[in-house]
């Protein structure tokens, strides 16, 4: 199995016939058709059905099985040649919880690769719990989390502190609300944040309460604030660019959620010093937001 074979697999079924495929892969007709047989030789059995004046590509049930195996056998590949250029180049292996990727580290990764070139950057989404796990492992070489946790070989350390936001959407019957009480949980459109801000809506709001809609991934939460009627609970970093970006009103509660409190991971008996050097970029912006809203704050000097 070699990654021509692969590739040729691939770029038929997405280009929908060995000819069309063999013009983007500038290899004659012929030549592709047999990498193809090739490789359903070494697998044992076939991958595209074929009949009698069939110009299409149409898949077995075995072809179509193996099509995700073959997208992963394409990224290891990549993967592979790629350490290579780690002899020249370090990596830093970063994730984050979904607020902090989708809104905070566009900034701060920019910032990183145009200031530190020499390091290739990779970068996962990761639940708390999750990032936990890899970098105890050895996987991640720095993970920003919501939910700490007392896991042995990794260290915990207070990043920043950010309150958390009323977001209201446009024409809001809401204009007026200053307290929890004065919101429907119906209008709700909700992500769960953290276990202390869960606690704080399970009291306020009741366990059982139905929210408009529920979300598990923040950049959806653009699309639905443009609804009407419709508010939502937002860490400050995300409530700033959605504010600046759409034009929403954002505002304090009275008796609102705890604010919440964004750590970093790093294993304990390593030190890294691209990760320092990413720490440093995401001060700076952490820096610069602090100056104009009182709504994040650091809460740790490294």
């Amino acid at each position: 199995m070699t990654e021509l074979e692969i590739r040729a697999f691939l770029t038929a079924l997405q280009s929908g016939s060995i000819t069309s495929a063999a013009g983007k892969l500038y290899v004659t007709q012929p030549a592709l058709s047999k990498r193809i047989q090739a490789l359903e030789n070494e697998l044992g059995y076939r991958l595209i059905k074929r009949g009698k004046g069939q110009r299409t590509i149409e898949l077995t049930d075995k072809g179509e099985a193996f099509v995700p195996v073959a997208e992963r056998y394409l990224e290891l590949w990549k993967e592979a040649r790629e350490i290579d250029r780690m002899d020249q180049a370090g990596t830093l292996r970063v994730s984050a919880v979904n607020s902090i990727s989708t809104y905070l580290f566009p900034t701060v990764c920019s910032g990183f690769m145009e200031e530190n070139p020499e390091y290739l950057l990779n970068f996962s989404n990761y639940h708390s719990l999750e990032a936990y796990g890899h970098v105890a492992e050895g996987q991640i070489d720095l993970a920003l989390i919501s939910d700490d946790m007392e896991v042995r070989g990794v260290e915990t350390v207070p990043l920043f502190e950010e309150d958390m936001l009323l977001a209201l959407g446009p024409g809001t019957r809401y204009a007026e609300a200053a307290h929890p009480s004065q919101l429907n949980a119906s209008d709700e459109i909700r992500l769960p944040w953290s276990p202390e801000y869960d606690l704080w809506h399970d009291f306020r709001f009741k366990s059982s309460a139905c929210a408009r809609m529920v979300l598990d991934q923040m950049s959806l939460m653009e699309y639905f604030l443009g609804f009407r009627d419709v508010w939502a609970i937002v860490p400050a970093t995300a409530a700033l660019k959605l504010r600046e970006k759409l034009g929403i009103e954002i505002r304090p509660m009275e008796e609102g959620p705890p604010a919440q409190i964004i750590y970093y991971l790093k294993r304990k008996t390593a030190r890294n010093e691209a990760a320092e050097k990413f720490l440093a970029v995401t001060e700076r912006e952490l820096e610069r937001i602090e100056k104009v809203s009182r709504h994040v704050r650091r809460v740790t000097v490294r």
